[in-house]
Formats: C-alpha cells, sequence, structure tokens
C-alpha cells in the first residue's frame, strides 16, 4: 500500500528550484502543484520512471511561473510505499 503527503516549499525562484530538484532526485515525488495566494496556476503529475530529459522541461515551466508570479509556493506530493 502507497501513502502519500503533501509538503510545501517556499523562497525565492532559485531556492524554489534548487529544493524541488532536491526532491525529485529522491524519486517519490508523484506530483507538483504551483500556486500563487492559494490558488492553483498549474499542476504537473509525475511516475516514477521519470528521467531527466522528460523533466527538465517540466523544471523550466515552474522556473518561469514562480519568476513571472508574485508570492508563488510549491507544493509537492510525495509517496513512501509501505512494506
Amino acid at each position: 500500500m502507497e501513502r502519500t503527503w503533501w509538503e510545501k516549499v517556499e523562497g525565492t525562484t532559485d531556492e524554489l528550484l534548487d529544493k524541488l530538484k532536491k526532491l525529485i532526485d529522491e524519486g517519490n515525488v508523484r506530483r507538483v502543484v504551483v500556486k500563487q495566494r492559494g490558488r492553483t496556476v498549474a499542476e504537473f503529475p509525475l511516475t516514477a520512471g521519470v528521467i531527466g530529459v522528460v523533466l527538465a522541461p517540466v523544471v523550466a515551466a515552474i522556473g518561469a511561473l514562480t519568476a513571472l508570479l508574485a508570492e508563488c509556493t510549491i507544493e509537492v506530493e510525495k509517496a513512501a510505499s509501505d512494506s
């Protein structure tokens, strides 16, 4: 059975992207949601088998959104399988 939880990431655009890349490298990120003042402006589902080449455009899009929008946060859905 798989458990999921959400982690909220805040900071400058560079801080957000650095933290997001680290979280994705861990391999348990299922979905990334970009919010502005509590409203969802973009959502990116990620599968377990996503590789860097496919992931690069998603990270670039998130970076562009957070740079353009004021008061952005990123929420990351993470998963952990129960053994």
